[in-house]
């Protein structure tokens, strides 16, 4: 483990302290190679995106986002997204299959060597590389968060099995405090997560009522909003910070009024979090906006004066397509999600043309 991950070695004749039996055994069972890597763009504000081949014709997208204290990697879980909400580039392209554990810490694999190989290519700021030899050892990337392309929690085992080697001290030694799992509410798979390897949760709430999230996170119809608030309340005692992050993406004139915010104070009080309030990044297709700033700005004023902590999230890569909800990849859909939703779109106007 340590030669492979820490010291990014592929080549298992180079384990020199490996018996050299046992490396004839490895070199007949085991391939320890990167993921083809199809493009990679760097953004004017340091962050880098990467789009890497998984094979059949799809992709998927990985992003390293670069800040003074810290360096955070947002790695993909699937190809492509079945749950398909509507402000996300991802879910709008449908849902292929679910990534191996070794594509997913693969992710993690490539970027930290790579980027530990050649530190000046991610940022433009000179402090920079002293930033991370003073608090991260040597190491590029401090934070993972599983918030690329995919849910998580339906793709369970690959990703708990790639977590664990994130925080093994024989891998990458991070802290559970630093791997974070975004979901958009899979409560069982919460609830298992605690119990199995409770690390930092961040929920994509978007709404505060079961009427707007059914449209704008169609698992809610699943599990509703009362089920993900009580799988919240039972997730905490075991969470490694002693909140919660809620995730709540601004769309003009959709979740964005006073009223929402009122109704969303009210849902959120019992519970020790987080909000984070995502301006939408824009995608071709979506038929939503980002609601203006003034707006967001209020909006957070309403819940911060009732003592929710809240933050604006600041935009990154939005010019190489790299923000939030904008990772789309290239992905064989092979749900038919797009002839499904044309197929939904004549028979909504057929029936419009009966009635009238």
């Amino acid at each position: 483990m340590r030669w492979i991950h820490q010291r990014g070695v592929s080549d298992v004749n180079q384990m020199s302290d490996l018996a050299k039996s046992f490396r004839t055994q490895l070199e007949d069972l085991v391939e320890i190679k990167a993921l083809p890597v199809i493009s990679d763009q760097i953004a004017k504000d340091g962050t880098r995106k990467w789009l890497l081949d998984v094979g059949e014709g799809n992709a998927v997208e990985m992003v390293y986002i670069p800040e003074e204290d810290r360096g955070t990697l947002c790695i993909s879980s699937q190809a492509g997204c079945a749950v398909n909400c509507t402000f996300c580039s991802t879910g709008k392209q449908g849902f292929s299959r679910n990534l191996t554990a070794a594509e997913i810490i693969g992710q993690l694999w490539y970027a930290e060597h790579i980027l530990r190989a050649d530190p000046k290519s991610i940022r433009r700021i000179d402090a920079y590389d002293k930033t991370i030899l003073e608090h991260h050892d040597g190491r590029v990337i401090s934070n993972v968060v599983m918030m690329g392309m995919g849910e998580p929690l339906l793709n369970y085992e690959p990703v708990v099995t790639a977590m664990r080697l994130m925080l093994d001290d024989n891998a990458y030694g991070l802290s559970r405090r630093r791997v974070t799992l975004s979901t958009s509410g899979v409560v069982p798979m919460m609830d298992r997560l605690a119990s199995d390897l409770p690390i930092a949760l961040a929920v994509s709430l978007h709404a505060p009522n079961d009427t707007l999230r059914n449209e704008l996170v169609p698992l809610n119809r699943k599990h509703p909003l009362k089920e993900l608030m009580a799988a919240c309340q039972r997730y905490l005692p075991s969470a490694p910070r002693d909140f919660l992050t809620f995730e709540y993406c601004m769309l003009d004139g959709v979740n964005d009024s006073d009223k929402l915010a009122y109704e969303l104070i009210a849902l959120l009080r019992p519970i020790k979090c987080k909000l984070n309030l995502i301006p939408f990044n824009p995608f071709p297709g979506s038929g939503l906006k980002q609601s203006p700033r003034h707006r967001i700005e209020s909006f957070a004023k309403i819940l911060q004066d009732a003592k929710i902590v809240t933050t604006v999230r600041k935009t990154r890569g939005d010019d190489i397509a790299a923000a939030c909800g904008q990772l789309a990849g290239d992905v064989v859909d092979r749900t038919n999600l797009a002839q499904r939703e044309m197929q939904a779109q004549l028979e909504r106007e057929i029936t419009w043309m009966k009635n009238n």
